[in-house]
């Protein structure tokens, strides 16, 4: 093993730790004070925690992780599941160290809004850095598996969905499954940033009978590519240039100003981009390392879980 990867191994140990601090933080501070079942492993503890105050979080969450550990095992092979199990047991320790601390607030709206933040961090931070915390995500692939009717999000969604119903029942207020949807929509999209980065693009689609002046300026002025091609318009029949460029928001009202210099019936189609990579963007070298190491290792611990069980057969 080479330095650069011992230190991107340990580099992704420490995010990882911060991924169970944020984590930590959303359950101990926010949601299980004001009674909140938000779904997943962890919502399932605070549920467990309700009924029965001696029983700690942090501890329910590693003891009912390790049934679903095993359960993955032959799935995910041994190297996923060690991985899985360090952020198990720090993810549950942290959280109980973080019981010790007074809650932040006492209201339920305003705990729902920054657990799902503090979670939706954990999580952005796990997948950033392929971690897992096992959970109702681990044991939704198994069932997958079992019952390849049943997609990964389905199940996993049905988990999740059981475990919600059932917090409410609980806890005696069907107000939790309102606030459970709160904790989860905030808690995708705070996770979706963590993955994509603050620095949004738009993908802009210009369609003009001025493309090549329009192109040779946005390329003069602009550090981003532009790609032509030719359309069509189908009322009048007539040939356009149709232009392709990515832009950060940023640099959008700069592209509008250069596009009605030159045509200013030019006809502008501007989309969200979530991601892009590439020259001047993000890296798309680093997501294929990523990719390649993945699948190394994916194949590594399924020849290794074949041989294990071929050495059982011959003994």
């Amino acid at each position: 093993m080479t330095t650069k990867s011992v230190w991107k191994e340990l580099q992704g140990y420490f995010f990882m730790l911060l991924g169970c601090c944020a984590y930590g933080c959303s359950t101990s501070l926010f949601l299980a004070p004001n009674k909140i079942v938000a779904g997943g492993i962890s919502g399932l503890s605070v549920m467990l925690n309700l009924l029965n105050g001696k029983l700690k979080i942090g501890m329910l969450l590693i003891a009912l992780n390790v049934p679903i550990l095993l359960l993955g095992l032959r799935l995910q092979g041994w190297k996923f599941i060690v991985r899985c199990l360090a952020t198990i047991v720090s993810l549950g320790v942290i959280t109980d160290l973080f019981a010790y601390i007074k809650p932040i607030t006492a209201d339920p709206l305003l705990a729902c809004l920054y657990g799902g933040v503090c979670q939706g961090i954990g999580i952005g931070l796990f997948v950033r850095f392929e971690f897992s915390s096992g959970g109702t995500e681990l044991l939704g692939r198994v069932f997958s598996r079992l019952l390849p009717v049943l997609k990964i999000p389905v199940c996993v969604g049905i988990l999740d969905g059981i475990i919600v119903v059932l917090g409410a029942i609980v806890t005696r207020s069907p107000d939790n499954m309102l606030y459970a949807l709160i904790v989860i929509f905030s808690s995708t999209k705070v996770s979706e940033l963590v993955l994509t980065g603050l620095e949004k693009s738009k993908l802009c689609i210009i369609i003009t009978d001025k493309g090549k002046e329009i192109s040779d300026l946005l390329v003069h002025k602009s550090p981003r590519g532009v790609t032509m091609m030719q359309g069509q318009g189908m009322y009048t029949h007539n040939d356009h240039d149709v232009l392709l460029t990515c832009v950060k928001n940023r640099q959008l009202t700069q592209l509008k100003m250069l596009v009605n210099s030159i045509d200013q019936n030019a006809f502008i189609i501007i989309n969200e981009s979530s991601e892009v990579r590439g020259k001047g963007f993000q890296s798309l070298q680093a997501d294929v390392d990523t990719v390649i190491r993945k699948k190394e290792k994916e194949t590594l611990d399924v020849q290794n879980v074949e041989t294990s069980a071929l050495d059982k057969k011959e003994n």
